[in-house]
């Protein structure tokens, strides 16, 4: 039997990719059309979630969508803490987080379907080696890359794309973004006001936040040097 070619075994796939890539093109098109910025885009989207309950599922619904499209999750991050306050700004920022890390998962899962072979048994390749490491500590493995703020978005892709399995990879997710989700979300909250000028700053929010901010980076640091340690462990026993 004649072996499938590359286009017929992902041939399916190609329809999603190209209504994606249109997606991101259509953003930045209207983007550099309006000479806008992310952070200009944000600032048009601040009036909406300013508006209530509404404003919260506006809020919780433009981060949940944010990955299609590439935005910046700091923007809104900051913008959730401007709108919501430090304490409810933390509680929508994690739960939108989270759901975009989900969409994100699934989106990366669905790519990656058959393009990496299983050989975990007898591959010698990094990738197989790294993909077996990832499945075998998906909490560690994911939890650091969350901890040393690496790519937010690209991280979920990867899991996705190499199948690990979701709950570890949620859990780490949920947990390794909380410092960092605190000292931006303090960011935005230490902000009174801004009209499109220096911004007026609450000086009590924003050191607690550039306090949570240190900690972070020297968790980050932490968890890097672990990272490091590990790996050359892994590489050794490979040899």
């Amino acid at each position: 039997m004649t072996e499938k070619t590359f286009l017929q075994k992902h041939g399916s796939k190609l329809p999603a990719l190209l209504f994606w890539v249109g997606l991101v093109g259509a953003y930045y098109l209207y983007a550099n059309a309006n000479n806008l910025s992310p952070l200009e885009v944000t600032q048009e989207m601040l009036g909406f979630m300013q508006k209530g309950v509404w404003g919260v599922l506006i809020f919780i619904l433009l981060y949940a969508i944010r990955p299609l499209i590439l935005f910046p999750a700091t923007f809104l991050t900051l913008a959730g803490g401007f709108v919501f306050g430090p304490v409810l700004g933390v509680v929508y920022t994690i739960i939108a987080s989270n759901i975009s890390s989900t969409i994100a998962f699934y989106v990366g899962q669905y790519f990656g379907e058959g393009l990496l072979q299983e050989q975990d048994d007898d591959g010698e390749g990094w990738i197989q080696r790294y993909t077996r490491r990832m499945r075998e500590n998906s909490f560690e493995t994911v939890m650091t890359m969350r901890f040393i703020f690496l790519p937010y978005d690209a991280v979920s892709y990867l899991a996705g794309f190499l199948r690990i399995k979701f709950l570890p990879f949620i859990l780490a997710t949920a947990l390794g973004s909380i410092p960092g989700t605190i000292a931006f979300v303090g960011f935005g909250a230490s902000v009174e006001s801004f009209d499109g000028g220096l911004p007026s700053l609450n000086p009590v929010t924003l050191g607690f936040s550039l306090a949570i901010f240190v900690i972070s980076i020297a968790l980050s640091r932490l968890f890097k040097n672990k990272e490091s340690q590990t790996s050359e462990v892994f590489k050794t026993s490979e040899v």
